[in-house]
């Protein structure tokens, strides 16, 4: 199979001036001392519609005869393809169908009627949206928009290549969250054909990875169930166009976890005051489960930003728990007065923060005159969390 040329990728970069923004490149010195070396972010999360889609999407629909243009186009995506498609459709005067599972966030879902597309849910997961969006296309003559299967779609998404080139000319390692393999496969072509030596690395969550064991069997593989945060990057199996530009073009594939994925996205927040989905934050999340895995300068594709909010609160909550800094435990304490005030008043000497009390004398496992207490602490770290345990036991406290 043919390759994106560089030339189609620096063609795609032409017909993206003005419609997509050159997104800036963060420098993340917090980061530096897990790679001994500089560490950049690439902040595709402040594209136009929260997200790299729209480069692809863009290039594709453009690439379409007037005659299908007066067909209309359809997508299946779980948010941010579908706002990308549904935003180029709009700017290129084209009716967008896009169907997007029964779960969708919300935002994405406003975000997507927004741009102007008329959506429809379908599906529990996302393989049940996406052959309902092609029979449609089957029924109604609407040209089918891939989310990362085609040629054109890489193209657009490896003019974020070039611009890491510039951005960072001396750049030895790339990593790119990964999910279908279109955005990491157009910035192999793109980074490729110009510095050969830079190694690019896609990054999938462990429990939606894909690429490890359709790479091991050369060729694409389906996984039978998927089951992340990251839902942007929920691909149970590659195309044949991404799977031969990822096979021939990227380095390595490494896998993160549930809690560093979460991690990753509190540290963006909180470190460099951007928000980030799960799936955007992949890079990061590599960054900070493989220390020392890659050789700087480093630059970490933030893919998308566009994550619900109630989740997110949920994130970062989880975001602490991984890091050590939310802990929840539980006391048996005497039931007598100024018990209560007792506890928080260690756990305030301590400079642990506490952000819930719930007290309960029903339970079976208490002792007559013994009161449940739990509590839910912001803590310094997990030598913080031991300290906090270690003093409320000397201070007499059963901590459960």
């Amino acid at each position: 199979m043919e390759l994106v040329s560089l030339e189609r990728i620096r063609e795609a970069r032409e017909l993206l001036e003005g419609i997509t923004r050159v997104t800036p490149m963060e420098h993340a010195r917090d980061l530096r001392r897990l790679h001994g070396g500089p560490v950049y972010l690439k902040c595709e999360n402040l594209q136009r519609t929260g997200s790299f889609k729209i480069r692809g999407a863009y290039t594709r629909i453009h690439g379409l005869s007037e005659e299908e243009r007066a067909r209309g186009v359809v997508a299946a995506s779980a948010g941010n393809h579908a706002q990308g498609v549904a935003l180029a459709s709009s700017l290129l005067g084209t009716k967008a169908t896009v169907f997007m599972p029964l779960r969708a966030p919300l935002p994405k879902l406003a975000a997507t009627r927004g741009y102007g597309a008329d959506v429809h849910l379908h599906g529990a997961v996302l393989e049940e949206t996406l052959a309902e969006a092609i029979s449609f296309g089957d029924r109604t003559g609407a040209v089918f928009i891939h989310p990362f299967d085609h040629p054109d779609v890489i193209a657009g998404q490896g003019t974020a290549g070039l611009e890491i080139l510039d951005q960072v000319p001396g750049a030895r390692t790339v990593l790119v969250s990964t999910g279908g393999g279109g955005l990491v496969g157009g910035v192999a072509s793109a980074v490729k054909a110009v510095k050969p030596d830079v190694r690019i690395v896609g990054v999938q969550a462990e429990e939606a990875a894909a690429f490890p064991p359709s790479l091991a069997a050369g060729a694409p593989v389906r996984l039978r169930q998927l089951s992340t945060m990251a839902d942007g990057i929920a691909v149970g199996e590659p195309g044949p166009v991404s799977y031969a530009h990822v096979s021939s073009l990227v380095d390595d594939i490494v896998t993160v976890s549930e809690e560093s994925l979460s991690r990753a996205v509190l540290l963006c927040l909180e470190r460099r005051k951007l928000v980030v989905e799960p799936a955007g934050a992949a890079a990061v999340a590599a960054l900070l489960q493989h220390p020392g895995a890659f050789e700087p300068p480093v630059v970490a594709i933030l893919s998308g930003g566009n994550v619900d909010p109630v989740l997110l609160v949920q994130i970062v909550q989880h975001g602490m728990t991984a890091a050590g800094r939310y802990l929840k435990l539980h006391l048996r304490v005497p039931d007598r007065p100024g018990s209560l005030v007792a506890v928080l008043s260690c756990v305030s000497e301590l400079g642990a923060n506490v952000l819930d009390v719930e007290h309960s004398r029903i339970s079976g496992s208490l002792a007559l005159g013994e009161v449940d207490v739990s509590l839910a602490l912001e803590t310094r770290g997990p030598e913080h969390c031991e300290d906090v345990v270690a003093a409320l036991e000397h201070a007499g406290y059963t901590v459960v």
